[in-house]
């Protein structure tokens, strides 16, 4: 993941603040699911043209997996908020929740959360 964020960073000009990456990797449907949301926000980011830079913070912990995509933009649409209903399935699938927060030209956080018993059943916790 670390390195598809750098090239992204240089493709797109846009600066990517990596807080936290887990450091063992994560069962492969959970894989998919963090990586997809992931690379849905970052096009979201590249439509704004209006954003400088994202941060992302994935961390698994006694507590569950915490994923946190945040960007300085102008929001994200509604247009988009529709399409990540997919991603919003498959981490209720998990047992855990997708949630968007945008404020008009100020800029969006993503947040997903896996409750701790759905990442010792997939071999993480």
């Amino acid at each position: 993941m670390a390195d598809y964020l750098a090239e992204w960073s240089l493709q797109t000009g846009i600066t990517v603040e990596m807080w936290a990456l887990p450091k063992q990797p994560l069962p492969a449907v959970i894989a998919e699911i963090v990586h997809g949301t992931i690379r849905d926000v970052l096009q979201e980011v590249e439509r704004q043209a209006s954003t400088r830079t994202v941060s992302i913070a994935l961390t698994v912990a006694a507590s569950g997996l915490r994923l946190t995509v945040s960007d300085d933009g102008s929001g994200m649409s509604a247009e988009f908020e529709a399409r990540l209903h997919g991603r919003r399935a498959e981490v209720a699938g998990l047992g855990g929740r997708l949630t968007v927060n945008g404020v008009r030209g100020e800029g969006t956080t993503i947040s997903a959360a896996v409750p701790p018993d759905r990442l010792s059943r997939s071999g993480l916790a």
